[in-house]
């Protein structure tokens, strides 16, 4: 193993060369940031044909996912976008770990932007980076105004992204109409306000604490996780295990409580602790696997350099245990869960899309009305219903229905088509009648089931549907002829 690991990596003298072929995790880390954001701020404003990307619109009462609007009586699709979600997620976990955790998580991204961007880069509260386990002295005045500053910042980037998370369910072009006139809009202004106090709390104060504490996501990972996950992972056959007791000791100078850890003298892991103190969660990723691991690999990084100075290899990498741990070959991609889950996941696509592309442009309920029929002179009946249409289209069309399976019963009312603009609903009171004996029964009403064709008038070829209705014919001693 040794002469191996010789012979793979440079020596010191090749340092340099050996040190360009790596790229930081947090550096790529924080591209991903920036597409995540981008991507979140830029798709509510997005709309093919005038509707959105995604919106779930409360207000509207509507679905708008990939350009196509759903009334709220087409929301079958959305037990399949919750799949796509949870499948998704479970997927992603059984092949990289809590990846989305260390690279698309709003939590983690905030907290980057706050700690890292406003507390360290712009005021300089935090004097490094690298170590996220000491917090600002607050015992000086400076700090003390800094840490002022810090929130005031924050809160102004929280309520951008509260409004952001609004935009998702309230369209921006009806959010900015509807904040010009707080008074008449205060639920929204309510869940604004309240979304953006809970962001400044959740980063400023709570912090990483949410991902150990309140996130769920952390108690489900251990039943994801199989030995070819990919994680941020410590190699103990070459850095030693590490465990308390006695012998080459350091004291852990960063955390409250005092503890002694001990490596074997001859392993190759220096002590450094540099992969323990930049860790956001204050975990000790030698320790092996634990909850609190957020795949951020920032441990990665902070080994990379410490064991690339020496010209050896990060003791931490992101790969398996199969291939970092256990030395059992390389990780295997494509093992049957992975395969599993991807499967499922193509078919809920697939199905969603075909479904999808099924939307009705007009969509109408038949209700009974409240008489079950009503018997007329001369042998005439008639069932009153209440049909509700809803035109789901972008244009205004005419609308009219015809009755199918039985050409005795026909329209009483209304008599003619009506129009209905595009977006809109209207109730119409229906009569049916029928002057003829369609049914012959001494005992009881006969229920007799016809089919309503409904169409647009002007594109009776693409926007049509059919529902089935039932006609009450009364029993024969109450017809009057």
């Amino acid at each position: 193993m040794e002469s191996s690991v010789e012979e793979e990596f440079p020596k010191k003298n090749k340092v340099k060369e050996y040190l360009k072929g790596w790229t930081s995790y947090r550096i790529k880390r924080y591209w991903a940031y920036v597409a995540a954001t981008i991507v979140a701020l830029a798709m509510p404003w997005i709309t093919i044909n005038g509707n959105h990307l995604f919106l779930l619109s409360f207000d509207q009462k509507k679905l708008h996912l990939a350009g196509v609007a759903f009334d709220m009586q087409e929301l079958y699709l959305m037990p399949f976008l919750l799949m796509l979600l949870f499948l998704g997620i479970f997927a992603v976990t059984a092949v990289g770990g809590r990846a989305w955790c260390g690279w698309a998580c709003p939590q983690t991204i905030f907290r980057v932007i706050y700690r890292d961007g406003i507390e360290t880069k712009l005021l300089g509260l935090r004097k490094r980076i690298k170590n996220k386990q000491k917090d600002p002295d607050m015992s000086k005045m400076g700090n003390k105004v800094k840490y002022v500053i810090a929130i005031l910042l924050w809160s102004v980037l929280a309520f951008v992204a509260a409004a952001d998370f609004l935009w998702f369910f309230i369209p921006p072009e009806d959010f900015f109409t509807y904040l010009m006139n707080p008074a008449e809009h205060m639920a929204m202004v309510g869940i604004l306000v309240g979304t953006a106090l809970f962001i400044i709390l959740d980063v400023v104060f709570i912090k990483e604490n949410f991902c150990i504490y309140i996130c769920p996501y952390s108690r489900v990972q251990s039943v994801l996780y199989d030995d070819d996950t990919i994680m941020a992972i410590y190699d103990p056959k070459r850095g030693g295990d590490i465990y308390e007791g006695h012998g080459y000791e350091r004291e852990k100078k960063y955390s409250k409580q005092k503890e002694l850890l001990k490596v074997d003298e001859s392993a190759e892991c220096t002590t450094c602790e540099s992969c323990v103190t930049v860790c956001p969660t204050h975990i000790d990723i030698r320790k092996g696997l634990q909850l609190e691991c957020i795949n951020c690999l920032e441990c990665v990084d902070a080994c990379t350099t410490v064991m690339g100075a020496l010209g050896k290899p990060s003791l931490v990498r992101w790969s398996s245990e199969k291939e970092a741990v256990r030395y059992e070959g390389k990780t295997n991609f494509f093992r049957g869960k992975v395969i599993a889950y991807f499967s499922v996941l193509l078919m809920v696509l697939v199905t969603l899309f075909v479904m999808g592309s099924k939307k009705e442009n007009m969509l109408l309920n038949i209700n009974k009305g409240q008489r079950l029929y009503k018997v007329l002179d001369g042998g005439v009946v008639q069932n009153d219903y209440i049909f509700m249409f809803a035109n789901t289209d972008r244009e205004a069309h005419t609308y009219y229905f015809e009755i199918l399976g039985n050409d005795k019963i026909t329209i009483k009312r209304p008599a003619e088509p009506f129009k209905l603009g595009a977006g809109k609903k209207k109730k119409k009171v229906v009569i049916l009648e029928t002057k003829a004996q369609i049914a012959h029964n001494t005992r009881k009403d006969v229920p007799i089931p016809i089919t309503v064709r409904a169409y647009a008038t002007d594109n009776k070829e693409k926007i049509v549907v059919d529902r089935a209705v039932v006609f009450f014919y009364p029993r024969a001693d109450l017809v009057k002829k």
